[in-house]
């Protein structure tokens, strides 16, 4: 038997993140693929009943301490090291999010272990372990091959369904002990959470979402009645929010909101990986961009090659007049 692949569990606010998920669901394609088992490393404090969730897994391994209670990275890296140091894996997989941020790359320096971020894929072929990773905002695509274990890949959110990764089976569960100390040297003292805009966009079945390729303030209010005409509401990507267009309570993407509405029309958005993890599980998906080799192509249902500022006035006539 292989040595076992482990995925690190996230988890916020008592709840496990979709991103732990498909992590789950990669681990288990790749533990099977290469005859191992697959180890599901549960850190944090009082959160033993959450190991129920995770039967995707063949095992659950709980490393329960107060200074795991917050998300700090250097302390849960330290936790990492230290059971990675004991059992040996072969493979650990983390989810890169503002979360778990870093951790990944602190795991990696602490094991002299080599370590690659924004993964999304991971296969073991004849023996060897190899991930795919996006760059510059999934403008370049890589694959690194990994010659020393344990390999530690930072998960980037969308490598696979999260369904996928859940099960009814309950796990095996194993208790483990860290030695940390009481207390992290850095401290989450309170969360702020963000004020409520004047429309959840989260409940939305139909969203217009513009970006960079808008190209000024002025020319939102296209995309605004496009937004009216087909009976839904504007939101942005952060470059657009960044310039004062919109207000942040419409940002969508990896620092804003996830949403899933019905159609999600995509105005002169690039597609960078921070983007579409808000996005991505839409029911339709719409692209317009002038660059056909736009990321944002790779996960839209229709893309067409054009000039958002040409193509939305006449969208929104046919609109209105499909209306009467």
């Amino acid at each position: 038997m292989a040595a076992s692949i482990w995925v690190v569990v996230e988890q916020w606010q008592g709840q496990i993140t979709d991103i732990s998920f498909e992590a789950l669901a990669l681990g288990r394609e790749v533990a099977d693929t290469s005859k191992a088992t697959l180890e599901a490393v549960l850190p944090g404090h009082q959160c033993a009943a959450l190991a129920e969730q995770l039967g995707c897994a063949d095992s659950v391994l709980c490393a329960d301490h107060p200074a795991l209670a917050e998300p700090v990275p250097e302390t849960h890296a330290a936790a990492l090291a230290e059971l990675a140091r004991q059992r040996q894996p072969r493979a650990i997989l983390i989810p890169v999010t503002n979360t778990a941020m870093g951790v990944s790359t602190l795991l990696g320096a602490l094991l002299d272990a080599p370590a690659v971020n924004f993964a999304i894929d991971l296969k073991a072929t004849d023996g060897t372990l190899e991930a795919r990773c996006v760059l510059y905002g999934g403008k370049v695509e890589t694959r690194v091959r990994f010659s020393k274990q344990p390999a530690i890949i930072g998960l980037w959110p969308g490598a696979r369904p999260a369904d996928q990764g859940r099960s009814d089976r309950k796990p095996a569960v194993e208790q483990v002990q860290v030695s940390l100390p009481s207390e992290a040297r850095v401290r989450l003292k309170r969360y702020i959470e963000p004020e409520a805009g004047e429309v959840d966009l989260t409940r939305e079945d139909i969203l217009v979402a513009v970006g960079r390729g808008i190209q000024s303030k002025d020319n939102m209010e296209l995309a605004e009645e496009l937004a009216r005409a087909l009976g839904g509401e504007l939101c942005g990507s952060r470059p657009v929010v960044d310039q004062g267009w919109l207000p942040l309570s419409r940002q969508i993407g990896k620092s804003g909101l996830t949403v899933k509405p019905k159609l999600y029309l995509a105005l002169g958005i690039s597609g960078a990986p921070e983007h579409v993890e808000g996005m991505k599980n839409s029911g339709l998906i719409v692209a317009v961009n002038t660059d056909p080799q736009a990321p944002i192509f790779n996960v839209a249902h229709y893309g067409v090659v054009a000039d958002a500022l040409e193509l939305v006035p006449a969208l929104t006539e046919a609109v209105r007049a499909r209306k009467g």
